[in-house]
C-alpha cells in the first residue's frame, strides 16, 4: 500500500514504518494518525513479521502536532476535538498494543505527541544528541492522550516533573530515567537497533508475543491469588503449546528449534 506521510518496508520477517515528513521535522497531522493506525493494524495482523522498527526521516523523529493541523482544531467544537483526540489515542492504543515487539528507533529530537509515538513502543534505542521535551503546557495544554504511555515509559515522578516543567532533557537523562533503553552515537544507532531485531527474530514468536501481553497485563497489579493463578495457568499453556515443547526440547538436544530452521 502506498501511504502519503509514511513509508513502510520489510526485509525478511521486520517491518521499518518511517515517518516521511522530514520538512515539517515529522509533526503528524490527522493523515499522518489515520496511516500510523491503518499501517499497525496491517502489520500486527501479519503473522510472518517477528518485528516492527518505528523510525523517522531527516534529523528529527518527531515534533508533534503539525502546525497548521493546530490551525485547524483552534476552530473545533467541543465535540470536534473530542473525536480528533479519539483518532489520536487509538493510534497510540495500535502500536502499544501491536502484537509483535515495536522497537523505536530515535534518530533526533522528540517532542510532545512524538514522544507519546516512542512511549507507545517496546523498546526505544535513541541517538545520544536527542532532546526530549514534553512542551503542551507552554501553550495552554495537557499531554492527555499520550500520557498512560509517557506515564508507564518514565515513571510518575519523571513526569510530574516534565509535564509541568516542560523543560527540554537529553538523551542521557531519558536514559537515567527509563524513557530510553539505549542511548548511541548515531553512526551506532543502526547497528543497535539491528542487533535487537535480531534477538527478537531468533526467540520463539509465540512467545515473544506473549511476554510482551504479560509486561501489558501483569504491571501494576498487585500480587494476590487471583495473579498468581493467572501467572501458572500461563505458563502451564506455553509449556504445553507447539513451541514451548520444541524449546525445551532443542535446548536439551542442543540443536537450533525449528523456528530457526
Amino acid at each position: 500500500m502506498t501511504y502519503e506521510t509514511l513509508t513502510v518496508a520489510r526485509a525478511g520477517q521486520v517491518a521499518t514504518v518511517t515517518l516521511n515528513r522530514p520538512d515539517v521535522r515529522n509533526a503528524f497531522n490527522e493523515a499522518t494518525i489515520a496511516e500510523l493506525t491503518q499501517a499497525f493494524s496491517a502489520l500486527g495482523a501479519d503473522g510472518s513479521l517477528r518485528a516492527i522498527v518505528l523510525a523517522a526521516s531527516g534529523p528529527a523523529f518527531c515534533a508533534g502536532a503539525d502546525l497548521n493541523w493546530m490551525k485547524k482544531m483552534a476552530g473545533y467544537t467541543h465535540a470536534e476535538n473530542r473525536a480528533d483526540a479519539l483518532q489520536l489515542a487509538t493510534m497510540l492504543r495500535t502500536i502499544y498494543a501491536c502484537p509483535q515487539p515495536v522497537v523505536a528507533r530515535v534518530q533526533g529530537d522528540c517532542y510532545a505527541g512524538g514522544m507519546g509515538l516512542v512511549a507507545a513502543c517496546d523498546i526505544v534505542v535513541a541517538v545520544d544528541t536527542a532532546q526530549f521535551c514534553l512542551s503542551e503546557v507552554r501553550l495552554g495544554l495537557i499531554p492527555a492522550t499520550i500520557a498512560p504511555y509517557v506515564i508507564k515509559a518514565m515513571g510518575e515522578q519523571a513526569s510530574r516533573r516534565y509535564f509541568l516543567t516542560a523543560e527540554r532533557f537529553t538523551a542521557a537523562t531519558a536514559l537515567r530515567i527509563g524513557f530510553a533503553h539505549d542511548v548511541v552515537a548515531a553512526d551506532a544507532l543502526d547497528a543497535t537497533v539491528a542487533e535487537i531485531t535480531k534477538a527478537l527474530v531468533n526467540n520463539s514468536p509465540a512467545a515473544v508475543r506473549q511476554a510482551k501481553t504479560l509486561v501489558r497485563e501483569v504491571a501494576g497489579r498487585p500480587v494476590d491469588d487471583a495473579l498468581v493463578d493467572d501467572t501458572a495457568a500461563r505458563i502451564a499453556a506455553i509449556r504445553a503449546s507447539e513451541q514451548g515443547r520444541e524449546g525445551v526440547a532443542s535446548f536439551l538436544e542442543k540443536r537450533k528449534p525449528a523456528w530457526l530452521s
